[in-house]
């Protein structure tokens, strides 16, 4: 594939529908939140919820307002879930784009209250509670009193409960069935103040795949969506890797033995090498920290990064490779011929996780979409 740039992100829609696929079956069919925040984690979420959207996604994911808006603009009418909340300054624009946050600040309620009250219908709002994230929710020993104060609310409708799993990429963990006990305990109490919730949901990627929950009717995949592993215990599954990342080698040389290479000279030769430059760096999210640490793919072969990663470029030892020349592909995410590197194999190298290697390098490239 001719490219202007020398450097393109790939997103391979059928394997994201694929992907899609197979959480709906590990839920038994039940509907699914797609989370689409960060920009479908680098994907391009406009692309991928429309991609989605066409699998019957029931609902989307995003974490802020902005996210949110760009989605309605693309006309998909779904419930939108703002994972972030929302300013409680802007419960008017909520309102009227039908927009869900996940609720856990009570101001934002009132606003909320507020805007549903001048629009004569209710606002509704998922209720989040922390059952061991520790991080935002409300804790389960203010639940009865925040029950109290939005049962005072009559234009604000809890629609949904919600929790957030802190170790279900360790699938034997223990914590997970203990928030998933005090979920349940919070849920009754909820039900016991007169509210009853159309939804109910505690999974994300790794609690979907990875454990039962009764009482939950919905279900939140992410990184697994897009190929990633949800942890260490999940590589049975059959999931296909989404994106992919190519360049191009722009110099091939060779140098002697005892050459310093690329700044610092982290990397000196031992021998008389062969060496690709290839125009990718740190500014095209390909992380400082692969510095002597990863490989890429030429000709469908692994060959290593000597030298420091800069800003715009890196440089691969091939001299185990027969005739390559300026112009060769250079795979950096992805599949050639037998070879794959995987999103979670390159943040191994980077000390990092999938996650931030998929949001960099999809917000730092021009992207293509294959397989719709």
């Amino acid at each position: 594939m001719a490219m202007s740039h020398p450097n393109q992100v790939r997103i391979d829609l059928s394997a994201l529908r694929h992907n899609f696929r197979l959480a709906k079956r590990a839920f038994s069919g039940r509907p699914l939140l797609a989370v689409v925040k960060a920009d479908a984690y680098g994907h391009g979420a406009e692309q991928v919820a429309r991609a989605l959207h066409d699998e019957g996604a029931e609902m989307f994911g995003v974490a802020h307002l902005r996210e949110a808006e760009s989605l309605r603009r693309l006309g998909l009418v779904q419930p939108i879930l703002l994972f972030c909340g929302a300013d409680p300054g802007d419960a008017g624009v909520l309102a009227d784009l039908g927009l869900v946050p996940m609720l856990f600040d009570l101001e934002l309620a009132r606003a909320l209250d507020a805007a549903g009250r001048a629009r004569g219908r209710r606002i509704p709002v998922h209720l989040k509670i922390d059952t061991g994230m520790g991080r935002v929710g409300f804790r389960p020993e203010e639940l009865d009193q925040v029950l109290a104060a939005l049962a005072a609310l009559r234009h604000v409708a809890i629609e949904g409960v919600v929790s957030h799993l802190a170790m279900a990429d360790e699938r034997e963990h223990p914590w997970s069935d203990r928030q998933y006990d005090t979920f349940a305990a919070c849920l009754e109490r909820v039900r016991q103040a007169g509210f009853q919730p159309r939804w109910v949901h505690l999974s994300n990627s790794a609690g979907l795949f990875g454990r039962e929950f009764p009482l939950c009717n919905l279900a939140r995949p992410g990184i697994s969506l897009y190929g990633g592993l949800p942890g260490e215990g999940f590589r049975h599954l059959d999931l296909k890797p989404v994106m992919s990342f190519v360049s191009r080698v722009a110099q091939v040389k060779k140098v002697p033995a005892g050459t310093g290479i690329s700044y610092g000279h982290r990397f000196v030769t031992r021998q008389e090498s062969l060496l690709a430059a290839i125009p990718v760096g740190y500014s095209d999210g390909y992380l400082r920290a692969l510095t002597n640490r990863a490989q890429v793919l030429i000709r469908g072969r692994r060959v290593p990064l000597v030298g420091r990663v800069c800003m715009n470029w890196i440089l691969a030892d091939v001299g185990a490779l027969p005739r390559v020349a300026v112009g060769d592909p250079v795979t950096l995410l992805g599949t050639d011929g037998s070879e794959c590197i995987r999103g979670d194999e390159l943040a191994g190298w980077a000390d990092t996780i999938d996650y931030e290697i998929f949001c960099l390098l999809g917000s730092c490239n021009p992207r293509c979409y294959l397989g719709r």
